[in-house]
């Protein structure tokens, strides 16, 4: 009888230092533990192009998240998630005409202008 191993995807994520100084801030409003809490960066259908980006603050990962550290940030990420997100670059970005994160997805081939909607 064969055994089936089942193997946890991995994922390449980064935050930039501008990105994980806005999460970090964002995490102390919160009151969030450093050491259990992290970022959830999520993909999930919708938007204008068919997915769209989800960020949120959570006290700790779920039993199936993979769990990546990037520029002093826990980041937890679903599997499902993680093979749209593998590679993806997290920015913040402040101007006169916009503020927020911004993300730089190879695995996206194509969007909108909104920046948060996105296509594979």
């Amino acid at each position: 009888m064969a055994t089936t191993q089942r193997t946890t995807p991995t994922v390449t994520l980064t935050l930039t230092e501008r990105a994980a100084v806005e999460v970090r801030k964002f995490m102390a409003e919160e009151h969030a533990a450093p050491e259990t809490a992290g970022l959830r960066v999520a993909v999930l259908p919708g938007g204008c192009s068919g997915f769209r980006y989800s960020l949120n603050i959570e006290e700790k990962p779920l039993d199936d998240d993979i769990v990546v550290e990037t520029g002093g940030v826990r980041c937890f990420v679903d599997t499902f998630s993680a093979q749209h997100l593998n590679g993806t670059v997290i920015d913040f970005r402040s101007n006169f005409q916009e503020s927020g994160f911004a993300f730089e997805n190879p695995n996206a081939t194509g969007g909108c202008g909104c920046g948060s909607s996105f296509t594979v």
